[in-house]
């Protein structure tokens, strides 16, 4: 009993001072991870906000794109910090690097599309094509920019209805910018009746443009025939307007143009179909319909016995 009573205080003795030895080895261990945590957070978040001030200084860098690559440094900086750690506990580093690296490579794969997105999201923020506030159109989608994110882009429609577009579908196709140039050319294009005087339509349309003050005078205004159509000579006013203007200056000009052209008795024709009364009784007999001149028929088809 004694011999055993001996053994087990002998044992009792040399596990605690190995527990002993082995506090003391790791306490500094522990002591220096702590440390390195706490410098390291903090100087992450120091690097984080001073390249944030340094992003938002350069001209063109949206303010999305750059809280993306500052929060992309402070999360790099942690993953550093925590690799640094474990290796303060004799943790093969390169083993964990090893295994970051394979689960970046599977979860690239598995969100690829999302990773598409994002990558375009990048794209659109540097290179610019558009802006919020600004009126775009593309091959699948048209609308006013609300917000560009990293993922997808909010719209809204002219008929007032929210749509959000993947970046993808915006970076892979063309893009129309309505609202990104200062003005905007617009071409209105109107058919006269042959008979009717060319000139006095050309400079109707003439007096339309100078009279308005939404048109600008440089690039000056013109009118010219556009083609000669089966019942009718078109021709077309070209003008420029501010941007902002364009729409209303569109609409209100085609208002105008109609009012001078009845005022100046000015025919705008329009295709109609004119029938023989002779063979109205006998549609088998009848000669196929015929377009007229554009003018009004005066003609009236048969009326059918009773």
């Amino acid at each position: 009993m004694e011999q055993q009573a001996t053994g087990v205080l002998l044992a009792t003795r040399t596990a605690l001072s190995q527990a002993s030895a082995l506090a003391v080895q790791y306490s500094f261990s522990i002591l220096g991870a702590v440390i390195l945590l706490v410098v390291g957070w903090a100087l992450a978040g120091f690097a984080s906000r001073w390249a944030y001030e340094g992003l938002s200084r350069i001209h063109g860098i949206d303010e999305t794109l750059a809280r993306f690559f500052t929060n992309m440094l402070r999360y790099a900086l942690l993953i550093l910090v925590f690799i640094t750690v474990l290796g303060q506990f004799g943790v093969q580093t390169a083993s964990i690097i090893a295994a970051l690296g394979a689960a970046g490579l599977a979860i690239g794969l598995a969100l690829q599309g999302t990773l598409q997105n994002i990558a375009a999201g990048i794209m659109l923020l540097i290179l610019r094509p558009f802006r919020v506030g600004e009126y775009i159109e593309t091959s699948s989608v048209a609308g006013t920019v609300r917000e560009i994110g990293l993922f997808a882009t909010e719209l809204r429609t002219g008929d007032g209805l929210y749509r959000l577009a993947p970046n993808s579908t915006l970076w892979n196709t063309p893009i129309t910018n309505y609202s990104r140039e200062a003005t905007r050319q617009n071409d209105l294009k109107i058919g006269i009746a042959y008979e009717d005087d060319l000139d006095l339509a050309m400079e109707t349309l003439m007096g339309l443009a100078k009279a308005d003050s939404r048109v600008l005078s440089s690039p000056a205004p013109s009118v010219f025939i556009d083609s000669l159509g089966d019942c009718a000579i078109f021709v077309t006013l070209r003008y420029w307007a501010k941007t902002a203007d364009w729409w209303q200056a569109s609409r209100d000009m085609v208002k105008r143009a109609k009012f001078a052209f009845d005022d100046k008795g000015i025919t705008i024709p329009y295709p109609q179909v004119t029938y023989n009364p002779a063979a109205a009784a006998n549609d088998t007999d009848a000669p196929p319909a015929k377009k007229s001149n554009g003018r009004p028929s005066t003609e009236k088809p048969a009326q059918t016995r009773q």
